[in-house]
């Protein structure tokens, strides 16, 4: 048979056409030869090109479009991270328990109704968490633009009903429409910032992320302080939306990303069958979990709501790790396990502690806003210095800055053993600091060179270990308060302040054992070829 026999031969093992003039690699010249085309290859960056994408090196980039309009959607894509993130972080905190009396006054409840209440005002963590799946997957699927405005507007409605409920099933529909606009706004601005294509952008949003998590307890707070003292009473609605704020910066953001869109540099990669099932992959356990969560507050145990908490702990890491050996949902530096760390010791660690720091405060019924205010800049900082000193380096030092991360997240821990939190606003310092560097630099390091799939996936993890961390806390807490008994109010806040640090004990050893699963996931993603995207 002829060397020169065309392509287009049935024998599968007849020769094909090759230039000898043309000087081939051995991967390309044996794709030629098996008749597939070789896979390209990417163009070396510089340190410009890997941390800003610039617009003509994408891959998808349209030669009509200039860098005028890719820098005006960086920009949109940087102004709808700062505000939507925080946006959809203030829908995270319950502040009913500081008004609880005037609510129940101005509804008419008794001891039970104020429980209903309670449970109601609640539900917007659990909502949140059971639409990110979801919303991920209309956000690859569709315009990543329009999910971002349809969460937004969900999440809008639902703060600017909060006046208007006049029922406890009215505060339940406003408390889930807020979580669920905020759970289908979030997946739509992360895939917009993995449009750009830039290093420097997503570690900003890792870094937002880690900082909203940390510093939006304290600041509902002062909005709604302690009733009882000398602080000024606020009307009891503005527990269902201390901070309306940042949704109205939010709605401008996602107008201008609809706005000032650069069709060359939006296209990502289609959705895949296997990616949608991965990304849908954690709703079922989520919706479980969230369901016992619920149901632990009709007068469960203390026991009983750790069991929970550890059955939903162990499944979320199972997950983590199952998804790592994923070609779709997997990473390189197993960002899945890293985005559970951050939800698990970011909220629920500063928010009861901005509680305690409020009761011992009572003069101004709220907690100092310094000190968590310096852990969200430690947490920007840590993402951006993390991003800016791997950028060129090669895996092994980005996996040397999550281990880093995972350290400094033991150091605040245990600083947070060391200090008193109840004493001077100063001290505080001294453990947030760490716990914010450490949250943002392991999550912007292990977000490196993940893909959209496996972001969106380690996403759909971080808000049950958010509420998985609330719960432990909280039965820790509740079981203090029942071996202490308290008469006074002093008492009380000793068997709160009791279970706080018995919750960062147990938060040392479970950082621990999620440093162990990222390493070993991490070795699963490398063993399985995971591919750097």
């Amino acid at each position: 048979m002829s060397p020169t026999t065309p392509a287009s031969d049935p024998d599968p093992f007849a020769p094909r056409d090759l230039d000898v003039t043309q000087e081939l690699d051995a991967p390309e010249a044996f794709a030629r030869l098996a008749g597939r085309a070789p896979r390209p290859e990417r163009a070396p960056e510089d340190v410009a090109d890997r941390l800003f994408a610039a617009p003509d090196t994408a891959p998808h980039a349209d030669p009509h479009a200039g860098p005028r309009g890719g820098r005006a959607a960086r920009a949109a894509a940087l102004l709808a991270t700062l505000t939507v993130v925080p946006a959809v972080a203030f829908a995270l905190p319950d502040t009913t328990l500081n008004v609880v009396d005037d609510a129940g006054a101005a509804l008419g409840l008794g001891p039970d109704g104020l429980r209903g209440l309670l449970r109601a005002t609640g539900l917007g963590l659990p909502a949140l968490l059971l639409a990110v799946p979801p919303a991920a997957v209309a956000a690859r699927r569709l315009s990543a633009r329009a999910v971002l405005l349809a969460g937004l507007l969900c999440l809008a409605a639902g703060v600017l009903a909060a006046p208007l409920a006049d029922s406890v099933p009215l505060v339940a529909a406003v408390r889930a429409a807020q979580g669920a606009g905020a759970g289908v706004a979030l997946p739509a601005v992360l895939v917009l910032v993995w449009e750009r294509r830039s290093t420097l952008l997503t570690a900003l949003w890792a870094g937002t992320l880690a900082a909203a998590l940390l510093a939006v307890m304290p600041l509902a707070l002062a909005a709604v302080p302690m009733s009882g003292t000398t602080a000024e009473p606020v009307p009891w609605h503005t527990a269902l939306a201390p901070r309306p704020e940042p949704v109205l910066a939010a709605l401008v953001a996602a107008l201008l990303c609809l706005l000032l869109r650069d069709r060359g540099r939006d296209a990502l990669p289609p959705l895949r069958h296997a990616e949608r099932g991965q990304l849908v992959l954690p709703l079922v356990p989520a919706a479980g979990f969230a369901f016992l969560a619920l149901m632990t507050t009709y007068d469960w145990s203390s026991g009983g709501q750790l069991v929970v908490a550890g059955v939903a702990l162990f499944a979320l890491v199972g997950l983590a790790l199952v998804g790592s050996r994923d070609a779709t949902a997997g990473s390189p530096l197993g960002c899945a396990v890293v985005m559970v760390t951050a939800g698990l010791f970011g909220y629920p660690v500063t928010a009861p502690l901005a509680g305690l720091a409020a009761a011992a405060a009572p003069e101004r019924g709220a907690p100092p806003p310094a000190p968590f205010v310096a852990a969200a800049l430690a947490a920007l900082l840590g993402a951006l210095l993390t991003a800016l000193l791997t950028a060129r380096l090669p895996h092994a030092a980005a996996r040397a800055a999550v281990l880093t991360g995972h350290g400094l997240v033991v150091t605040g821990v245990l600083l947070g053993l060391a200090v008193d939190a109840t004493g001077a606003p100063w001290a505080l310092l001294l453990p947030l600091v760490p716990l914010g560097a450490g949250l943002g630099a392991a999550l912007a390091a292990s977000l490196r060179d993940a893909g959209v799939g496996s972001a969106l996936f380690g996403l759909s993890l971080c808000f049950p270990a958010v509420l998985t961390g609330q719960l432990l806390v909280l039965s820790l807490q509740v079981g203090q308060l029942e071996r202490v008994a308290p008469a006074t109010e002093a008492q009380r806040l000793y068997g709160l302040l009791a279970g706080y640090r018995l919750w960062l004990v147990v938060a040392g050893v479970l950082v621990l054992v999620l440093t162990a699963a990222w390493a070993r996931a991490a070795r699963a993603a490398r063993a399985a070829n995971v591919p750097d995207l």
